[in-house]
């Protein structure tokens, strides 16, 4: 069926809603009441004929349906975006300030953000990274990924992906060829970093009992700098999966026996609760809640080989 122009508008607030999952957090993102982002929504599903949300004495829920017409609204809409920017040739890019940790931008982020900024050129991306959470007021940043519990004071948190916690190791290591179980592992170098889940965690969740002193544990503060000595062999690191994948791909580092734990802690997605996003971020943010859909890392295209020299005849 084909959707009436004049059921647009209604659409538009639907994905509003649907980004937020909330429609009083729409309603002020719209400057509509709440009543009226509800009335936009029961509308676009009497024409529909779907429901879109689950309604409950808490708030609201996006039903399978709604969230198949979220994800297209919101590619449409983005899309819209893409083409107007194009309209106006001479306009100025748009600055877009983002914070995140350096092992996630290092790992994750950046491998996928041309994918972002193809998208959307006339964005100006200005990355930042630490550990810290940043002030997020009129000269901060507007994004943040964080990795926690999802609650933070002053900023709305939305989920972004889940968190695993295995061991990997270099394939050079001495001992790591030939392993069929997680207990010989406690004899390897151990590296570490600041997570809150370390080798104890990982194997007491495995089953091993280990002797009260470890070998020596080298510790690093950053989860991509314990990665990089693992795969110069420096030793064995318990990774998160989303700092290992890249390394995993390209046969860096190898799994090693023993089971995946799951982590404490969450990747999220934050902003000012009390400033709505701009257009540039609120499509970096639905942008960012697509590609955690993505599992494998963008790797980068290889550098074209020289041409052979022919073969000469004797």
């Amino acid at each position: 069926m084909l959707l009436r122009p004049s059921l647009l508008p209604a659409l538009g607030v639907f994905a509003v809603a649907a980004r937020h999952q909330n429609f009083a957090a729409a309603a002020q993102e719209l400057s509509l009441t709440a009543s009226a982002v509800s009335h936009q929504v029961r509308r676009l599903e009497q024409q529909l004929g779907s429901a879109l949300f689950l309604r409950h004495a808490r708030g609201v829920r996006l039903t399978a349906e709604g969230r198949q017409l979220a994800d297209a609204a919101s590619a449409a809409l983005s899309d819209l975006a893409t083409v107007a920017s194009h309209l106006r040739p001479h306009a100025d890019s748009v600055p877009l300030r983002i914070t995140t940790l350096r092992s996630l931008s290092y790992c994750w982020l950046l491998p996928r953000l041309p994918r972002f900024t193809g998208m959307h050129p006339q964005v100006r991306i200005e990355l930042h990274t630490g550990s810290g959470l940043d002030r997020f007021d009129d000269n901060g940043p507007e994004v943040g990924i964080r990795y926690g519990l999802g609650q933070w004071p002053g900023l709305h948190a939305r989920h972004l992906m889940d968190d695993d916690l295995f061991p990997v190791a270099s394939p050079a290591l001495a001992g790591v060829h030939g392993l069929q179980d997680p207990a010989p592992i406690a004899r390897l170098p151990l590296l570490s970093d600041l997570s809150p889940q370390g080798w104890r965690d990982w194997f007491r969740h495995a089953g091993v009992r280990v002797p009260a002193a470890l070998p020596p544990v080298h510790t690093f503060a950053d989860s991509a700098d314990a990665m990089r000595a693992a795969v110069y062999g420096m030793g064995a690191v318990l990774a998160r999966r989303h700092i290992a994948q890249p390394y995993l791909q390209r046969n860096e580092v190898v799994r090693l026996p023993g089971p995946v734990m799951k982590a404490r802690y969450a990747y999220y997605v934050v902003n000012s609760d009390t400033q709505a996003p701009s257009p540039p971020a609120r499509a970096f943010i639905d942008w960012l809640l697509r590609e955690a859909l993505d599992e494998r890392t963008p790797m980068p295209a290889p550098p074209p080989q020289p041409p052979g020299r022919a073969v000469q005849d004797a």
